[in-house]
């Protein structure tokens, strides 16, 4: 039998790699939705509508099920949520064939997801020693938008060699082989009896009395507002850049598509290096400094597209894919540490959940600040919109300088009235 890895960076590596294989079937709808557009004559707001269910089941599902690892071995929860992704993904590939049929296939998968990102980073926090957590945060929490991005890709090349069918199906290959791995790299960690929660389930006050917890909570709001911003518009902002150029410019042929899903593989490594430099200078000090320079990025970025040769506008989505994504691990990692062990399940479901929120507004915001703009044919509407994300992202360091400081402040206090 092959023994489970024992050194945490093999544990890391290897829970990591699960995670990659379960995100395959994360984006095999929105790669394909011309198709299904097409094929079952849906309009734009029905096809929109079953890619927004998947988030739905998502939203729904995360607060039982990340909550419940406080409570049950998360290692079980992550293999039958695993297990969920599985038989969702088949299922939209058999019995998938109107707006009804597919919604109720993608919110299954939404469910499947918030099985098992979140638990899946329990359940390694929990196996590690704490002076290794930080770091498995960072390359775990990166493993996601490696897992996202190849699954645009697998998908469209898997559709292409067989049909959209075949491509759920195979698909689901992913996360069967991370039932296995997880199976094979995780043991069995229920909580201890006495680790266990004095409160009822979906009871969250002790995680919102922790303020400390909750600034980097918040902050992660701000930071997904502006990271999904940034990702949702990026395409369209390119074209309209590119439409820019005068004739013959360098970069006309270049495929907005592909800039962009460069420009998120590119800016992963960013992250796991804001948490580096977090360990040697401090959360606080190293999230105020990536903040306040991805709100400079942005305004540079967006003001670029009918001002600069698009060279230099692709140089600078990279400056800002950099910039925007620094601070992701950064602030996961300073939310596990801050929480109290008893309500860490808990409290990475409030964080996964209002983080959702800020992901869900920020695209939504951008384009409204767009078409108040001047719309997106107007280099100033791109500029103000893309300058709206940098002012949500500057309230980031606000709360740094104030809740964070206030909670250490309670802290110390606490600590010194302690009796000796």
């Amino acid at each position: 039998m092959i023994k489970r890895p024992s050194s945490p960076a093999m544990l890391i590596l290897a829970l990591c790699v699960a995670e990659t294989l379960g995100m395959a079937t994360f984006a095999t709808y929105p790669a394909l939705l011309p198709t299904f557009r097409e094929e079952w004559g849906l309009s734009n707001w029905e096809a929109g509508l079953i890619g927004g269910v998947y988030f739905a089941g998502y939203l729904v599902a995360v607060p039982v099920l990340v909550t419940l690892t406080d409570r049950v071995d998360p290692r079980r929860i992550y293999l039958i949520s695993m297990a969920i992704s599985v038989v969702s993904a088949l299922g939209f590939a058999v019995y998938a064939n109107d707006l009804a049929s597919a919604s109720l296939w993608r919110f299954l998968q939404g469910v499947g997801l918030a099985g098992t990102y979140m638990p899946g980073l329990k359940a390694l926090t929990d196996a590690l020693p704490e002076k290794h957590q930080s770091r498995a945060v960072a390359f775990y929490t990166s493993s996601f938008g490696v897992g996202s991005s190849l699954s645009f890709v697998i998908a469209g090349e898997l559709a292409a060699a067989f049909d959209w069918r075949m491509a759920f199906i195979l698909s689901a290959i992913g996360p069967a082989l991370a039932i296995v791995f997880a199976f094979w790299v995780l043991r069995p960690n229920p909580p201890a009896e006495d680790a266990l929660p004095a409160t009822r389930l979906l009871d969250f006050r002790p995680v919102f009395a922790n303020r400390r917890a909750l600034a980097f909570t918040l902050g992660y709001a701000v930071h997904n507002w502006e990271l999904f911003g940034y990702r949702t518009w990026i395409v369209a902002f390119l074209v309209f850049a590119q439409s820019q150029q005068p004739a013959g410019a360098m970069g006309l042929g270049w495929a907005a598509t592909t800039l962009a899903a460069l420009v998120t593989l590119i800016g992963l490594p960013a992250s796991v290096l804001g948490n580096e430099l977090a360990h040697r200078f401090g959360r606080r000090q190293v999230l105020i400094v990536v903040m306040i320079a991805s709100a400079i990025a942005g305004v540079a970025f967006g003001f670029s597209g009918a001002t600069l040769p698009f060279v230099a506008v692709v140089f600078l989505a990279f400056v800002y894919g950099w910039a925007v994504i620094g601070d992701s691990a950064t602030l996961t990692a300073g939310v596990i540490a801050a929480a109290d062990p008893r309500y860490r399940g808990a409290t990475m479901a409030m964080h996964s959940m209002i983080g959702f929120v800020g992901s869900f507004i920020g695209p939504l915001a951008f384009g409204a600040v767009l078409d108040a703009g001047g719309g997106e044919e107007s280099g100033t509407a791109w500029g103000i919109a893309f300058a709206s994300l940098s002012a949500v992202i500057l309230i980031g360091p606000v709360l740094m300088l104030t809740m964070a400081r206030r909670a250490e402040e309670d802290h110390n206090e606490a600590q010194k009235n302690r009796p000796q």
